[in-house]
This record gives structure tokens, C-alpha cells and sequence, in this order.
């Protein structure tokens, strides 16, 4: 079985891969807490290129698979990763308006997603 063979495996993968960019995000936050060109500094900044690398060649080979626009929506699914991983590791508040700036971008998500699935259901027909 090829690892991007259905959509389903194909959005499975790509979200995987946003939560590899988000993290990426958090680990550079990190790195901005220690002394500039420090060696922790250094480490952290290359544990997000190495991520940023996986990411960039995951994403080219989900592309392969799924229309730019569908990837493009499902990418705004990191700031809610941003949201959930700020409270996690950082401590940050999780207010009732990112509660619903969260769920408006998980709601929009689908909505496209659907659109996507109605229209491509009409070109079959």
C-alpha cells in the first residue's frame, strides 16, 4: 500500500505534516530564549530546519496527490496548533475569542472541504 495512496491518507499526511510545521514554530520560540549564537540556540535552530525540511518534502509529495487548494485550506488548521501549543508550552491563556477563532477556521475547513467534495461530485456527473 503506497503511504499517499487514498485522499483520505493523503489529508491523514498532510495534517501530520502541519502539526510538524506548527512545532517547528514552538521550537523556534525556544530557541529565542537562550543567548544568540549560544549553542542551545544553534541546536534548536537546526532541529527547525530539519523539521522544515521534512515538512517542505512531505508537503511537495502531498501536492502530488491533492489539489493546492484543499492543501492550502487545511493549512490554516496550524493556527489552532499555535493556539493549543502556546497554552501547552508557553502557558498562554486560551480566551473564549480563540475558542471561537478556532472553531471558525476548523468550521471553515470543512465547509471548503465539502464544497470541494459537492463540486467534484457534479464534474463526475
Amino acid at each position: 500500500m503506497h503511504l499517499l495512496g487514498s485522499k483520505g491518507q493523503s489529508l491523514f499526511v498532510l495534517h501530520i505534516l502541519l502539526v510538524v510545521y506548527s512545532i517547528s514554530s514552538v521550537l523556534s520560540k525556544f530557541a529565542g530564549q537562550f543567548e544568540l549564537l549560544s549553542p542551545q540556540f544553534f541546536l534548536f535552530y537546526l532541529i527547525v530546519l530539519i523539521l522544515l525540511c521534512l515538512y517542505a518534502l512531505g508537503w511537495q509529495q502531498v501536492l502530488k496527490r491533492m489539489p493546492l487548494t484543499q492543501a492550502f485550506a487545511n493549512k490554516a488548521i496550524t493556527v489552532v496548533w499555535g493556539i493549543i501549543w502556546g497554552a501547552l508550552f508557553f502557558g498562554e491563556s486560551i480566551s473564549a475569542g480563540k475558542c471561537i477563532a478556532a472553531l471558525l477556521i476548523i468550521f471553515g475547513i470543512l465547509l471548503f472541504s465539502h464544497s470541494e467534495k459537492i463540486a467534484n461530485e457534479k464534474l463526475d456527473a
